[in-house]
C-alpha cells in the first residue's frame, strides 16, 4: 500500500472570485477546472509543481439532504474560522507571509518557533477556512 497519494482534498468558499485571488493570485496556485456558475462553483486549484495534488474549493454543504441547522451551523463555524483547514509547506515562510499579509488577508498568527520542530504562520482565507504555513527546521 506503499502507492497511496493525496490526489484532492475539499475547502468550502462563500464567494468564488475572492477564493481565486487568494488561491491563484496571492498563492500562485495554478486553476485546473472552474465548473458551474454564480456561488455554485467548484474551483479546483493546486501548486504548478504538483499536477496530481489538487484543492478543490466547493461551496459549502451543496448537496441534498442538509438541515438549515446544518447550514446555520457550518456558516458560524465558516465565520469562526472552524469549519476547515489547510497546512501548506514552504522553505521561506517569512518570504510567504510577508506576502499574503500584503494582500490583505487575515493574519491568524505571526511567524513561530513550535516547539515541535517548525517554524508556522497563519491566514484566514476569504472564507475564514484557516490556513497554516509550515517551514521544516
Amino acid at each position: 500500500m506503499n502507492d497511496i497519494t493525496i490526489h484532492w482534498t475539499f475547502l468550502p468558499h462563500t464567494d468564488p472570485e475572492a477564493s481565486l485571488a487568494f488561491y491563484r493570485d496571492i498563492l500562485g496556485f495554478e486553476v485546473r477546472n472552474d465548473v458551474g456558475n454564480g456561488t455554485m462553483r467548484w474551483i479546483t486549484v493546486g501548486p504548478a509543481n504538483q499536477p496530481g495534488t489538487s484543492i478543490v474549493l466547493e461551496p459549502p454543504l451543496a448537496g441534498p439532504g442538509y438541515t438549515e441547522e446544518e447550514h446555520r451551523v457550518v456558516a458560524e463555524m465558516m465565520a469562526k474560522g472552524t469549519y476547515a483547514r489547510l497546512t501548506l509547506a514552504t522553505s521561506d515562510l517569512d518570504g510567504v507571509f510577508a506576502k499574503v499579509k500584503a494582500n490583505g488577508a487575515e493574519v491568524a498568527q505571526e511567524p513561530t518557533d513550535q516547539p515541535y520542530g517548525v517554524r508556522d504562520c497563519a491566514f484566514r482565507d476569504p472564507a475564514g477556512n484557516l490556513v497554516r504555513f509550515n517551514e521544516m527546521r
